[in-house]
């Protein structure tokens, strides 16, 4: 499937039955970067109790944590793609190697013509409706992700999981969802009301606890639960995951720039802009103010640059902010700059970016 136009979320399958998310915009030429999100039963094999997919004509496991990782670096390394600025091979699929895409919004579009066929798909209906007419955000701008867009979601127990396409309409679906979850009668609540929705997690983060992690989570008013009992006996967790227009996407990758890491660093900084952080990747610039410790150089860090989905819209413009993370230096040609990189790595759990508040 030569010059295939994707972007963050959309899907890829392989021949082999492995289900790959693109991530993010920023890809090296012929290929495209990735998670490895499933896999047919054929190749891979869980006993996870979350991890089986039905409804197709085969059964699909999820993978957890770095499962999806390990299984293409063991047995399909074909999906190995070399990055050149980090000098690293990363989970990817050459164009050529594409053997089925699959897109959010086209496959919403088919889910609405065809019609309500189980009790979940209504009730995707019904939240769609509420946030279309309320917001004035027409359909097209969104999608479905997730199991829904793979044909494999459980009517009594997958989510809803929307895309929505393009900054201006994500404000108004947030704007809007402030209002609906205040509102008894709108049949949404905010998922991260209190902290009750933290209840039986186990919380691995080291440096940022579950009380700020709420904090953070429920002002991003994407993170909703759909009150549906009188037709589907469920209260169903309802997404409203950002995703950039094509106008808005800007492929930053550069095969003569190199990334060199500089160590770790932790920061206390002001934030000084913030349009890309609802997105993946989620970039913030930021005014250092102090050095907690590591290299004094990270004064002259310019952005945060988060790969890490707790991180998405995490902080505002004109907060003053922590962040912890890998000291990155971005070398190009035409000169270089510092950055705070927060990322899958050996230190994950102790990764840090927070509002003081």
């Amino acid at each position: 499937m030569a010059n295939l136009k994707l972007r963050d979320r959309d899907a890829i399958q392989s021949a082999e039955g492995i289900i790959f998310r693109v991530f993010g915009y920023s890809h090296p030429k012929d290929a495209y970067l990735c998670d490895a999100e499933y896999a047919s039963s054929k190749i891979f094999h869980s006993t996870d109790p979350r991890a089986p997919r039905e409804g197709r004509s085969e059964l699909y496991y999820k993978f957890y944590n770095d499962e999806g990782m390990k299984l293409v670096a063991k047995k399909y390394p074909q999906y190995l793609v070399n990055h050149e600025m980090l000098g690293l091979k990363l989970v990817g699929v050459p164009q050529d190697l594409i053997f089925e895409a699959r897109q959010p919004q086209p496959r919403l579009q088919e889910l609405l013509k065809t019609g309500a066929t189980d009790p979940l798909l209504a009730a995707m209906e019904r939240v769609l409706e509420v946030a279309t007419s309320k917001s004035g955000v027409s359909d097209a701008s969104f999608g479905v992700f997730g199991s829904m867009l793979h044909g494999f979601h459980h009517p009594k127990y997958s989510d809803i999981d929307f895309t929505i396409y393009g900054k201006e309409e994500n404000r108004k679906i947030r704007e809007i969802n402030a209002e609906l979850y205040a509102d008894p009668n709108s049949g949404l609540t905010n998922e991260f009301a209190s902290e009750d929705a933290m209840k039986g997690k186990r919380w691995l983060f080291k440096n940022f606890d579950v009380e700020d992690f709420v904090w953070h989570q429920r002002r991003k008013y994407i993170y909703g639960l759909f009150d549906d009992r009188k037709n589907s006996g469920r209260i169903i967790k309802a997404e409203f995951e950002p995703v950039k227009a094509w106008g808005e996407i800007k492929n930053e990758y550069d095969p003569n720039s190199r990334i060199h890491q500089k160590g770790w660093v932790k920061l206390k900084a002001r934030v000084t802009a913030d349009d890309d952080g609802p997105f993946i990747p989620s970039v913030y610039g930021i005014e250092p103010l102090e050095v907690l410790s590591g290299p004094q150089e990270a004064l002259e860090v310019v952005r945060v640059f988060s790969y890490m989905e707790e991180f998405r819209q995490q902080v505002q413009r004109d907060e003053t902010i922590i962040v912890e993370g890998n000291l990155e230096e971005v070398a190009s040609p035409k000169g270089s700059f510092l950055q705070v990189t927060l990322t899958y790595c050996p230190r994950y759990y102790e990764q840090v970016l927070k509002a003081l508040h």
